[in-house]
């Protein structure tokens, strides 16, 4: 057993989500979202090497010491699957370990309102999950894919970096593939995966031009194409894949969006109110003639203005705040939380002073 297995024990009986394990450091992991050091030692230069190096194979090593960092996974038997990120940082190696649960949660787990489980009922477009880092958003995406799997008969291929939740097929054939283990790219995934005949594809991250171009063509020929971006906001989101594109492409590629983007999913992690775990709040938006429009027309800043209006639509779009005040309405969280997290922190407070002293 490797020594770094007792503190793994550690975070899957704590339901902690990261261990954080550096040289120079006190052992350290992140229970809903806050840090707390373990009551162990500092570890020296030699005691964080020997505790990295016992969780690689010769090939992570290899790279280790190539490129001076390496993403991979590890399974620890009876506690669950970690996916791991080793460094070397100012004190000597470093290496952070995020829990990945065995069992895939539902969408109605995540208590994810239903115009997110219509998303996969769609037979094709492109559906993106934004989000910060930590946001939960592969595991949305995983969601998603197993209730694909529960209730559609489709092909579905993941391209991910790494594969954090594995999919047994229930109704639906399921092909993962690894970047750096079975393809080398997420671009050279997707472009082959253009040719194994799939109805779904999942590219676990829309990182560079090459992807994002694949990604759009692939939900312009007939496919439904799930992707994950680093942005804050829907409207970002949008900004970001325009902003990728060559200037003189520009406009070419806002056509093509505004008729291929079925929804942007942006979501962050709100601590619930006993303490006990967190809830997303979710930003939801979704293709209309409107939003079609705003981005044909280069008014992609219009977008959040428009979401925080509605406040809920009919067909399922939200606002941040709007579902932020949902969640505070039915005590999920705190007021304190909810006003963290807003994007108008003083509109949300007014309208909170309605809503509590109704409940």
């Amino acid at each position: 057993m490797a020594r770094l297995d007792s503190f793994l024990r550690v975070v899957a009986d704590q339901q902690a989500s990261d261990l954080h394990l550096h040289a120079g450091k006190v052992p350290t992991i992140r229970h809903n979202g806050n840090l707390i050091r373990l009551p162990f030692r500092t570890l020296s230069e030699a005691e964080a090497r020997r505790f990295v190096m016992e969780i690689l194979n010769p090939e992570q090593r290899a790279i280790l010491e190539r490129d001076r960092q390496v993403d991979f996974m590890y399974a620890l038997p009876g506690a669950g699957r970690f996916r791991a990120s080793a460094f070397v940082q100012n004190d000597g190696l470093g290496v952070v370990l995020r829990f990945v649960p065995g069992r895939i949660p539902t969408l109605k787990d995540l208590l994810f309102p239903p115009a997110v489980e219509r998303l996969t009922r769609l037979g094709q477009g492109l559906v993106l999950i934004t989000g910060p880092t930590g946001s939960g958003k592969t595991t949305t995406l995983a969601a998603m894919v197993q209730e694909i799997n529960r209730s559609s008969k489709r092909h579905i291929i993941t391209i991910e970096d790494p594969i954090e939740y594995v999919h047994q097929p229930v109704q639906c054939m399921v092909t993962q593939r690894e970047v750096g283990t079975h393809t080398e790219s997420f671009a050279t995934g997707l472009r082959a995966a253009l040719r194994e005949a799939p109805q779904v594809v999942i590219v676990g991250e829309l990182r560079d031009l090459e992807t994002i171009q694949l990604a759009l063509s692939a939900a312009e020929t007939g496919l439904l194409v799930f992707g994950t971006l680093h942005t804050n906001s829907a409207a970002k989101a949008v900004d970001r894949i325009i902003d990728m594109i060559p200037e003189d492409a520009r406009d070419e590629v806002r056509g093509l969006l505004s008729v291929v983007l079925k929804a942007v999913i942006a979501q962050q992690l709100c601590l619930r109110a006993n303490g006990e775990g967190r809830v997303a709040a979710l930003e939801i938006l979704l293709q209309s003639h409107a939003v079609a429009n705003l981005i044909r027309e280069n008014k992609i800043h219009q977008i959040e203005a428009m979401l925080q209006s509605s406040a809920r639509d009919s067909a399922g779009s939200q606002s941040l705040d709007g579902s932020l005040l949902r969640h505070l309405e039915q005590g999920s969280i705190t007021l304190e939380e909810a006003l963290r997290g807003a994007n108008n922190a003083e509109s949300v407070r007014r309208q909170a002073a309605a809503l509590l002293p109704a409940r």
